[in-house]
């Protein structure tokens, strides 16, 4: 068995979901030339934080249904905000430039934030591209699951939307679904120690 060379992508699986948990607040540059907090991304009926990356092909996969889900769920009052926490000096793909063109070009409905030292995915325990964060309206967490059924390729086109469902659920109900399927995709890149 050949050693994984440094641009070869290592699959990774956040852990389930702890209820309650609350978001770790973050101030951070966004492509669009402004600074944002937690609190300017916090939606009335809840708030998504995504950990995402320009490169990573599990997210590259599910782009288009990220954005789609992004605006329905801001319809329903539920806050959205994209990361990068990627370690940009070594996968220059994920540069704040690149950032830059990747948010204009696929118009993105949320702010795209740049994690440069990478404080705010320890502080959140991000570990892939794409990990999702659902939290109710006081900002306790209720989802750590997946999008939908995609992976590296895209699924067809009449997925159940599990991302979506499980905010839907928690702008009506204030708490998410019991039983979630984990997001699958990339492993953060870590700057070295």
């Amino acid at each position: 068995m050949r050693a994984k060379t440094r641009k070869e992508h290592s699959m990774a699986t956040p852990p389930i979901c702890d209820f309650n948990w609350p978001a770790p607040d973050f101030v951070l540059p966004a492509t669009d030339g402004r600074t944002y907090t937690l609190n300017d991304v916090t939606g009335e009926a809840g708030t998504l934080v995504m950990f995402i990356c320009n490169h990573c092909p599990y997210v590259l996969a599910i782009l288009d249904r990220m954005i789609r889900d992004a605006a329905d769920l801001k319809a329903l009052g539920i806050g959205v905000v994209a990361i990068c926490s990627n370690d940009a000096q070594s996968y220059p793909a994920d540069s704040f430039d690149n950032m830059k063109g990747m948010a204009e070009r696929h118009a993105f409905p949320f702010p795209y934030l740049h994690d440069e030292d990478q404080s705010v995915a320890r502080a959140y325990d991000a570990v892939c591209t794409p990990d999702f964060f659902g939290f109710d309206k006081d900002l306790g967490l209720q989802y750590r699951g997946r999008l939908d059924a995609s992976r590296a390729q895209p699924g067809a086109a009449d997925l159940r939307r599990d991302l979506f469902e499980a905010m839907k659920q928690v702008a009506a109900t204030g708490m998410g679904p019991e039983n979630q399927v984990a997001s699958m995709g990339c492993s953060i890149k870590w700057k070295a120690a």
